[in-house]
């Protein structure tokens, strides 16, 4: 039809697939380091013989310590990249932070095979969880905020591959539970596994902006750069300057339509006709600077409230809690009771519930009942406190049976997942399309925010079971 752009197609749904890896990239590395915890357990907790008697080495808590610092640095450089993203541009954090990850995994893979003093590996292992989180903190911030420029189901695509890295991880342990291989070879398979993940995040996000779908939604942002708009304009010779009039429906006005016999075209292929097309959408906000860090979390302060909420309710009980959960089957099932009906059954329906959100979007991001719904989440704690969670100081077990267990993991799991994929894709929609890598940023830093809280308050409920 003259006089309207037409978007280009996702061919494949090859940009899809692409930010389906570059979620299961951001957490995939850090969902195998949690699987080797034994790995570093082994190498820490040692126990030598002296004069014939068994001597067992200093504790050094490690999960303790792992989980301390795998969140401060993730809350710390999240509020950072919320602030300080427009200084260093998105190619550079995206593609340097995932460089940097994968030459840590690469470390990590190494001392596998290299003896080492216990109290230097530790200080180096700790070192490499501080220094990954702060790579994968800015990289999940300009991910989100770069997803947030596409249309809202691409949101949901990234999230659900998060997802779905937590269910590579749970399977990966219940692979070691059932092999008779040694811990140490164990563990270099771990970590050469998301070496190899990494690069294929990081090739995937290079073959990003090649794709026209991609490309042109990801040029909207630059449009509302003055001196980019201007160029623009002199490139196309499709619009007369200052008579960008179009509408939000994508059509140009029909005195801007009949200037040339070009601008009645439909919009081909390469980078140049997909900014052609651009300059004919409606763009009340170009020329405009980008809003403040202040004006943008007023507008998406209950998303951001959400996030936080979903993800505090979540940590304070998985997995500090829910691990402690005994069956009521002992025997052979006892040993992969855990893996199966704790991480595995938690991880696919967190994914299950994330992918739902590409088709059902309930409630409205305008709606009251959706921070409703968030708040409701609470019950599953008192929930999980009352299952047969061993040892126990104060409550009683009220819910003893698996199947008890189960239930309330799967219902806790998948509303986990659908409300903050929800969240994280209607704040970039709350928002001008200039700002929405800002949303997408200080949504990441509530996310981090949250966990760091569930984190904290995971040690009082597990001593008030």
């Amino acid at each position: 039809m003259k006089g309207r752009t037409h978007v280009p197609q996702d061919r494949g749904c090859l940009v899809g697939i692409i930010f389906f890896i570059l979620g299961l990239g951001t957490l995939l590395p850090w969902n195998f380091f949690m699987t080797a915890s034994m790995y570093f357990q082994r190498r820490l907790n040692t126990t030598q013989s002296r004069n014939g008697t068994a001597v067992v080495q200093k504790e050094y808590y490690f999960n303790n310590w792992m989980t301390l610092l795998s969140q401060l640095p993730l809350l710390l450089f999240t509020l950072l990249n919320s602030f300080l993203y427009q200084r260093i541009s998105g190619a550079v954090r995206i593609a340097g932070s995932l460089v940097f990850i994968l030459l840590l995994f690469i470390l990590t893979a190494i001392l596998v095979k290299v003896p080492m003093e216990e109290d230097r590996f530790f200080s180096v292992t700790m070192a490499t969880i501080w220094f990954i989180n702060s790579f994968g903190a800015v990289l999940q911030g300009s991910l989100f905020g770069l997803v947030g420029m596409l249309p809202q189901r691409y949101s949901a695509i990234f999230m659900s591959g998060q997802g779905l890295a937590g269910t590579f991880a749970a399977i990966a342990m219940l692979l070691a539970i059932a092999s008779d291989a040694e811990s140490e070879s164990a563990a270099l398979g771990y970590f050469i596994t998301p070496c190899f993940g990494t690069l294929l995040t990081l090739f995937s996000y290079l073959l990003l902006p090649r794709l026209k779908f991609a490309q042109f939604y990801l040029d909207r942002s630059k449009q509302y750069e003055a001196d980019t708009t201007d160029g623009l304009l002199k490139e196309s010779g499709t619009v007369e300057n200052g008579k960008l009039n179009g509408h939000a429906n994508g059509l140009v006005s029909n005195g801007g339509a009949k200037s040339s016999g070009a601008e009645e075209k439909e919009v081909g292929s390469g980078s140049d006709k997909a900014q052609q097309a651009f300059l004919c959408l409606d763009q009340p906000g170009a020329g405009q600077e980008k809003a403040s860090v202040k004006q943008v979390f007023g507008k998406i302060w209950v998303m951001a409230f959400c996030v936080t909420f979903v993800f505090t309710v979540t940590l304070s009980v998985f997995p500090a809690v829910t691990v402690d959960v005994k069956t009521s089957y002992p025997g052979n099932w006892e040993r992969y009771f855990i893996s199966v009906c704790c991480f595995l059954i938690f991880n696919i329906h967190d994914w299950l519930g994330r992918t739902v959100t590409t088709w059902l979007r309930w409630p409205a991001k305008e709606s009251k009942l959706f921070p409703a719904l968030v708040v409701s989440r609470v019950v599953f704690i008192p929930l999980l406190m009352l299952c047969n969670v061993q040892k126990r100081y104060f409550l009683p077990v009220y819910f003893p049976h698996d199947a008890a267990f189960t239930v309330i993991m799967m219902l806790f799991s998948i509303s986990s997942g659908y409300f903050v994929c929800l969240s994280m894709s209607y704040a970039p929609q709350l928002v001008e399309p200039k700002d929405a890598e800002t949303a997408g940023a200080l949504m990441t830093f509530f996310l981090a925010l949250g966990l760091s809280i569930g984190a904290a308050l995971s040690f009082l409920l597990r001593a008030l079971v």
